[in-house]
């Protein structure tokens, strides 16, 4: 029987990579995006070469209802990863209660609610697990980044307790929290900016994305069978 993951924010740097790295694992995939269709075309047009089935899932998760969309079209899972996300830049007295909304909905309710919803396919499953990932501001803070690093810092609260809850059922959740990823995430920083980021982080340079990914997929594989709970940091030594 196939093992099939669902993959949220699939059209993205980390989603994208991810996809291709369970996919030569072996894995079929459900390939969320919201409005990248160009992008989910070619991503399943590349990830043809591999023996799986990967279908795409449009959903848009900022929205109240969107969690219900994306799970009408999901069926047999035995892995969630929750990737989807998107920054807010800009001084806390400026943020717009519209923005507060979907930003908390995107991060916190959306992954909250598909959790909930796909509990019982995952309690079917021999290998169910789940990975979100959270930021390196989700653990430390960013200041222009406030409300971005409260809906980060909440996923990590959801994993460290759902975890406890699902352990009995062999039901593993875990978080990544990357630093500075070299993804389109980046593009709004000048060369000027990306090189004082990079002086700041130990290694000297940012993450590639599937640095990321082959931490994603450790944590959906046996690799880490009694690795539950956690928050691996990928991010270069930068606030450790």
């Amino acid at each position: 029987m196939r093992k099939f993951a669902l993959i949220t924010g699939a059209s993205g740097g980390i989603g994208k990579q991810t996809a291709f790295t369970l996919a030569q694992q072996g894995w079929s995939l459900y390939l969320h995006y919201h409005s990248s269709e160009d992008g989910i075309k070619r991503l399943l047009q590349d990830l043809s070469r591999y023996d799986g089935e990967f279908i795409p899932v449009k959903a848009d998760l900022t929205a109240g209802d969107g969690a219900e969309t994306l799970l009408s079209q999901v069926f047999h899972v035995d892995a969630v990863i929750y990737a989807s996300g998107r920054p807010l830049y800009g001084l806390f007295q400026d943020t717009k209660e519209h923005e507060m909304d979907e930003m908390w909905n995107l991060h916190v309710k959306s992954p909250m609610r598909i959790l909930q919803a796909l509990l019982p396919k995952l309690f079917n499953s021999d290998i169910g697990s789940a990975v979100i990932v959270s930021s390196i501001w989700g653990q430390t803070g960013a200041a222009c980044e406030v409300l971005y690093s409260t809906v980060k810092g909440a996923q990590i609260a959801l994993v460290k307790s759902l975890s406890k809850e699902l352990a009995r059922n062999n039901i593993r959740v875990n978080a990544v929290a990357p630093g500075a990823v070299n993804t389109d995430m980046m593009n709004s920083f000048s060369a000027e900016e990306l090189n004082e980021i990079s002086d700041e982080i130990p290694m000297g340079r940012m993450a590639e994305p599937v640095e990321v990914a082959q931490t994603i997929e450790f944590l959906v594989s046996p690799k880490s069978s009694y690795i539950t709970g956690q928050v691996l940091a990928v991010n270069g030594g930068w606030y450790t």
